[in-house]
């Protein structure tokens, strides 16, 4: 089974690829730019076939993908496109303008990415991670509003006998623990909470909410006990418990003073509606946000979990091999085989949803270096033209070369660390 689930990534991660080149593709096209490849992979063709003026192919290894557009930077200042330098960066700068214009044919004056308005080089660079972003909604709402995600509802799964503070993570009861409110109000496993102080709780997230506001207070708790409902009566603790951000979510290693029950919420695979998936899916994107803000932080314990044998943290970096390990896991698990499904499409759109943000770092040679591009030449030729001064031309992309260069360089480096620590010391979920 953790072949298979590896495969599933595998697939998943190629039709993602194809997809993300496919919307760069439809709209060179669209706007009558030529593009002469069209490919997924790198490294040797294993199979390619010429439709059009389009050769379209796989390559061996399936770490990216890429379409070749003609005239991706404009000749340079003395309208050459193959002048030498011997000076490195200047080079660079030939070297990929001189690139860009390979396979130039008769008739690819008027064809060229570089003649192109501004805003259409900016639909044509958008609309590659673009593609990713749809087909990640498009896997979220299947699961979500399809399969369910797993999730803590009001159903009691235990109750605790005693009142421990959650910063001391032990779970027997010493002599002098005051008694659980819970246990006291005769709360019993398998109870579902369906109302608490006259307040309807539908969902743990407002139940947990609830308890927590109300320390030192006595309140009525309704339960669904075998079919009927039952009135318990409980003077809820303060206690100190684990803090709450401002989304709802568990704040690690910090605590606070707060209400507490005293008992565990049992979890169920529950579907969500539109709404509750889509605030599901912003909270997921805010998370991606951070998480690639933090990359550079996380650095340091990602050495050590690849060099000095250190424990490999849940929320580590992780690549195309560290993804693929976690997918063939998920196969693995003792869990019905919908649910296996349903986190393995969780995976690949997580995965969409990293390509997207990633892809849009205004940084070369990433498809939001290239939009900032445009958008820069739009905005000069506009304050031009307000001054009424003569129109600049457009932005030379290719002087950033070198930028991109050593850009290149160091996600290269840190996909390398990456790819040791996913097989040194990856991040597992069993």
């Amino acid at each position: 089974m953790m072949i298979l689930g590896i495969v599933v990534f595998v697939i998943g991660l190629l039709v993602s690829i194809a997809w993300h080149e496919l919307g760069h593709l439809s709209t060179a096209k669209l706007f009558g730019i030529r593009v002469p490849q069209y490919m997924v992979g790198f490294g040797p063709t294993i199979f390619s076939r010429r439709k059009g003026e389009t050769e379209y192919g796989i390559k061996a290894i399936p770490f990216g993908g890429y379409i070749r557009m003609i005239g991706m930077f404009p000749p340079g200042d003395d309208g050459r496109i193959t002048a030498r330098s011997t000076s490195p960066w200047r080079g660079m700068i030939e070297d990929a303008r001189s690139a860009a214009f390979e396979e130039l044919q008769p008739g690819d004056e008027k064809r060229l990415f570089y003649t192109r308005a501004p805003w259409k080089r900016v639909i044509v660079m958008f609309a590659g991670p673009f593609m990713n972003l749809i087909l990640a909604v498009a896997l979220f709402l299947t699961v979500l509003m399809g399969f369910g995600v797993s999730q803590q509802t009001t159903v009691v799964s235990e109750v605790q006998k005693c009142v421990i503070a959650q910063s001391e993570q032990r779970d027997t009861c010493r002599k002098g623990d005051p008694a659980a409110p819970g246990a006291a109000a005769g709360l019993r496993a398998g109870d579902k909470i369906v109302a608490f102080d006259g307040i309807r709780t539908g969902t743990w997230d407002k139940l947990s909410d609830l308890i927590r506001a109300n320390p030192g207070k006595n309140v009525t708790i309704v339960v669904e006990r075998k079919g009927q409902e039952k009135t318990l009566h409980a003077k809820i603790a303060t206690n100190q418990v684990v803090k709450k951000d401002s989304s709802g979510r568990i704040v690690e290693g910090q605590y606070v003073d707060a209400g507490f029950l005293g008992f565990g919420a049992a979890t169920g695979i529950a579907r969500q509606d539109f709404g509750q998936s889509v605030t599901w899916m912003g909270d997921r994107l805010g998370e991606a946000v951070d998480s690639i803000a933090s990359l550079p932080a996380k650095i340091p314990a990602l050495w050590d979990a690849a060099f000095d044998g250190a424990p490999r943290q849940p929320d580590s970096p992780m690549g195309v091999v560290g993804a693929a390990r976690v997918g063939g896991e998920i196969f693995t698990l003792d869990i019905p085989p919908t649910q296996q499904l349903a986190m393995a499409l969780m995976l690949v759109a997580g995965f969409n949803l990293s390509l997207f943000l990633f892809n849009m770092l205004p940084l070369l040679p990433l498809d939001g270096g290239h939009i900032a591009g445009a958008l820069w030449e739009s905005l000069r030729r506009q304050v031009a033209r307000v001054l009424r001064r003569p129109d600049p031309g457009p932005f030379d992309v290719a002087k950033l070369m070198p930028v991109a260069y050593v850009v290149a360089s160091v996600f290269i480096c840190f996909t390398v660390l990456v790819l040791i620590a996913d097989v040194v010391n990856p991040v597992k979920i069993s």
